[in-house]
């Protein structure tokens, strides 16, 4: 399973309320390796960062797109999954059962739902009150999207294990087709080696290490 090493840092030493500010990052590995294994277009620049404290997991998706297309018609389901956006799904083990999504937005909306196998959702369910926080900024030629959520809350999921948090990282992303509509494409850290797009499969997930 592939890894990625999330660095630690001392909570005090910086003001974590700026974590659109590029000095935040400094310390993250950058993760870049992203591929569409269901398409032959090449994969438009990601830039994944990841930071974390006692308190906080931090992430930072950067994806250099000038054409980001979002379904603005309201703010239910089917509007989020129907825009760009860039995607954190965390399990407890490999039987996903449960596991838990997060998709987001350039509009800083937040999609988040408990799912089970075989593509079993409940959109009733939210991320623990208060546990998560986004921002989001977009420029001509990309779009940005940090967030931090709270250890306790991962915690209180059980997702946490020996300082290892198992998680998949994706991106969706829309293009118009011929007849006018958007269709996405769909983008993985992971390629979970499939026949059809599917990120809900245990072989989509890695693993974040926490450092100390």
């Amino acid at each position: 399973m592939k890894e990625y090493h999330v660095e630690i840092i001392d909570k005090n030493e910086k003001n974590v309320t700026q974590i659109l500010d590029s000095f935040f990052w400094e310390k993250a590995n950058c993760l870049t390796d992203f591929t569409s294994p269901w398409n032959n277009d090449p994969v438009l620049k990601i830039e994944f960062r990841a930071l974390w404290d006692l308190d906080y997991l931090y992430f930072n998706f950067q994806v250099f797109d000038s054409e980001v297309y979002i379904d603005r018609k309201d703010n239910s389901t089917d509007s989020i999954c129907n825009s760009d956006r860039v995607e954190l799904f965390f399990r407890k083990d490999e039987k996903l059962s449960p596991y838990y999504c997060l998709e987001m937005d350039v509009d800083a909306r937040i999609l988040d739902f408990e799912a089970y196998p075989n593509w079993n959702f409940d959109y009733n369910w939210k991320w623990p009150e208060k546990q998560l926080e986004i921002q989001s900024v977009k420029e001509q030629n990309s779009f940005t999207v940090v967030g931090r959520i709270s250890i306790a809350s991962l915690e209180e999921l059980d997702l946490i294990h020996d300082n290892i948090v198992e998680i998949g990282v994706y991106r969706a992303k829309f293009s118009k087709a011929e007849d006018g509509n958007y269709e996405p494409t769909w983008i993985s850290w992971i390629n979970p080696n499939t026949a059809e797009p599917n990120f809900h499969i245990a072989s989509s997930f890695g693993k974040f290490v926490l450092m100390k």
